[in-house]
């Protein structure tokens, strides 16, 4: 028989764990759900998932404060969910329905909230991070002190535009957080095989800027990186480079078999450093929840998850009069 796991303890309060834990599970129920419809044929076009990833923009959202932005990438239905945006309008979005954030005409990749500061899943390999630094320069510019976390992946920290991005943020001391969800693979390619340097954060190191390395399986790791990274920010020290070590448990995209990775090293991960999972434990461990609340959770955040398809399937198609409009602000 297998010794039991010994008993972890953790500083965060009751409210913060349960937060974190519903968070980073709607994150995982709803990417499942688009997985669902993306195989019923429901979603179309590209559709890239964050399951796995969950605790890296929990943790973060846990540090900001209204007013603080975000943009991202392809992979970024978990952000948008993290950062407050109605499962209904993503999903509906996703399946290109007139309820969704940019009327069913942006689908999975282009998705803003203006309410949410939310500036976008970006399809351009990179091309978010020096919008990232133009939304940060606009802060600086109007003299107060919010943060914008520019979000990449270990593929897109090759790219020569992030260290053009680096310069200026640097040479301004511009509030911006640049985010490296290194999750060790550029769709197929490992960073082993398409990176010479040990870690991506420290190359910032050239142009003066700080960084670290986080645990981004683990939310409170991530969280305490956060708050530091925002408090020199906010302080009009930034910016900041977090890179995030994490893993994604599906392929590249719906269409990617995943082949270049062994079915092991997915369970490894699953079974070693699932994030949902820690936090389950802390709860399980610390007293702060039963068995029974935990499966109560989930039953109600499926519930919300399939409320969110309904809507979806249920909101009409846009007319095509909807072509000719939202082509300019």
């Amino acid at each position: 028989m297998a010794a039991k796991k010994p008993a972890e303890r953790s500083n965060a309060s009751k409210d913060e764990l349960l937060k974190y834990y519903r968070e980073m599970l709607l994150i995982r129920r709803f990417e499942e759900k688009a997985g669902q419809l993306y195989g019923m044929g429901l979603i179309g076009g590209f559709c890239h998932l964050y399951i796995g990833q969950e605790a890296v923009v929990v943790g973060l959202e846990a540090a900001t404060k209204d007013g603080d932005k975000r943009v991202t990438s392809y992979r970024d239905h978990g952000h948008m969910l993290a950062c407050g945006m109605d499962p209904k309008g993503v999903m509906a979005e996703l399946t290109g329905r007139i309820g969704g954030y940019s009327k069913g005409k942006g689908g999975s990749m282009h998705m803003f909230s203006k309410e949410k500061h939310f500036y976008g899943g970006h399809g351009i390999v990179g091309a978010q991070v020096p919008l990232g630094a133009g939304l940060a320069f606009a802060d600086k510019y109007l003299g107060n002190d919010n943060v914008t976390f520019t979000y990449f992946g270990d593929g897109a920290a090759n790219q020569g535009q992030v260290y053009e991005a680096y310069n200026m943020a640097q040479l301004w001391n511009l509030p911006v957080i640049f985010v490296i969800e290194n999750n060790g693979y550029a769709m197929g390619t490992s960073v082993k095989r398409s990176t010479k340097s040990p870690s991506l954060w420290e190359r910032g190191a050239a142009y003066g800027i700080k960084g670290e390395a986080v645990d981004g399986m683990d939310v409170l790791a991530v969280k305490a990186a956060g708050e530091k990274a925002v408090a020199a920010c906010r302080a009009g020290d930034g910016p900041y480079i977090l890179e995030m070590m994490t893993y994604r448990y599906r392929g590249h995209s719906m269409s990617d078999p995943a082949k270049y990775r062994t079915r092991e090293e997915v369970e490894k991960m699953r079974t070693e450093k699932d994030a949902i999972e820690h936090v389950r434990d802390l709860l399980l461990q610390g007293g702060h929840a039963s068995d029974e609340d935990l499966k109560a959770i989930d039953k109600e955040i499926k519930a919300q998850v399939n409320e969110s398809a309904e809507f979806s399937k249920d909101s009409p198609e846009p007319p095509v009069e909807e072509l000719w409009t939202d082509i300019y602000a």
